[in-house]
């Protein structure tokens, strides 16, 4: 198990902020933020290549916060692959297994088998020169794997493949996992950390705000940044007021917009968030059991890779629709078109 315990490091003009987390071992997991919240810097911390200036790192049981890159027992794949330019993708593969010492044939046997697991044994003679971005990362993986680490460390691995070898790196990724290699990896992509991860971290300006899994984090964001950043859009300052007699809460939105939300308790300021698939839209006025009806006028229509992501401007506040294509084209929608959107209280969420 890897544990970091309030890891700081001052930087002018930046710093990590009390980190503090835990990769359990066979665990896939997820440093998500935006570029310069700190995750790569966070990572070279684990990796040794920079000391934090205040906290410690464990892994399985060890202090390893003052320990030397070669003794930590972990590997370290860049996002620019940085294999070795002048070697052969054997060589390339070989070259810590020949640090070690070990002999030639059990050197061969291990190059092959690590060669094998990536794919690219096919490649083995060729020179990094001639590789493709996908092939490139694949070699840098072998490389790293050969250290064999107790928790491999990506950094942002998959950034900068196009979409079909993207695809193909995160199957060898899950795989790697399945067999259980712990991976604890750097990105910016809130889909490849649903596609990949067990458990995820979002980090920002420097700190962590949210751990857990990716249903527990995009589900239900601690805060305003996490469900900007995960693409949620029906999020809204919102002031929540108890009905006692009636068991709801009514919450006012700006320009005095009030909705109705399941009885949860809830009271003061905060955000509302209402996922766009749990709301209908009409072109007549709301006859369903929903008690929220708001009037509004298309204003966009996007395609998405989930369907149509309808645009509504309802008094001034705009809200996201998700429907299909197939709705689309059978109620003639356009922008300027009058219409009803209509979701249940139980579907609002309330955040303070």
């Amino acid at each position: 198990m890897l544990h970091l315990e309030n890891i700081e490091k001052e930087y002018e003009g930046f710093s990590l902020s009390g980190i503090t987390l835990s990769v359990e071992p066979g665990e896939y997991f997820i440093l998500l933020g935006e570029s310069g919240a700190g995750k790569s810097l966070l990572l070279e911390i684990v990796a040794g290549l920079v000391r934090p200036s205040k906290g410690k790192i464990i892994l399985n049981g060890r202090d390893i916060t003052n320990e030397k890159i070669q003794k930590r027992k972990v590997g370290l794949v860049f996002q620019d692959y940085a294999v070795f330019p002048h070697l052969s993708v054997k060589e390339n593969i070989a070259y810590t297994l020949k640090t070690e010492g070990l002999p030639k044939q059990e050197i061969c046997e291990k190059t092959g088998e690590l060669a094998e697991m990536m794919g690219i044994s096919q490649l083995l003679h060729r020179s990094p020169a001639t590789l493709s971005g996908g092939e490139l990362q694949r070699v840098a993986l072998a490389r790293t794997l050969a250290l064999r680490p107790d928790i491999l460390l990506l950094d942002e691995p998959l950034s900068s493949l196009d979409v079909q070898l993207r695809l193909e790196l995160r199957s060898l990724l899950r795989k790697l996992n399945r067999n259980g290699q712990t991976i604890m990896h750097v990105t910016h992509d809130y889909e490849e950390a649903i596609s990949l991860g067990n458990r995820l971290a979002v980090m920002d300006k420097g700190q962590i705000l949210q751990t857990g899994t990716p249903e527990e984090v995009f589900h239900h964001p601690k805060t305003d940044f996490i469900a900007r950043f995960a693409g949620i859009k029906n999020f809204f300052p919102a002031v929540a007021v108890r009905n006692e007699e009636k068991n709801t809460c009514l919450a006012t939105l700006s320009n005095n917009i009030t909705i109705e939300m399941g009885d949860n308790g809830v009271s003061g300021e905060g955000f509302v968030m209402i996922p766009a698939e749990d709301i209908v839209l009409m072109l007549h006025e709301a006859e369903s059991s929903a008690r929220n009806n708001l009037q509004g006028v298309i204003l966009e229509l996007i395609p998405t890779m989930r369907g149509i992501e309808v645009l509504v401007n309802t008094q001034g506040i705009v809200f996201a629709v998700l429907i299909t294509r197939e709705s689309v084209e059978r109620l003639h929608l356009d922008t300027g078109i009058q219409c009803t959107i209509s979701f249940k209280a139980m579907a609002v969420r309330f955040i303070s």
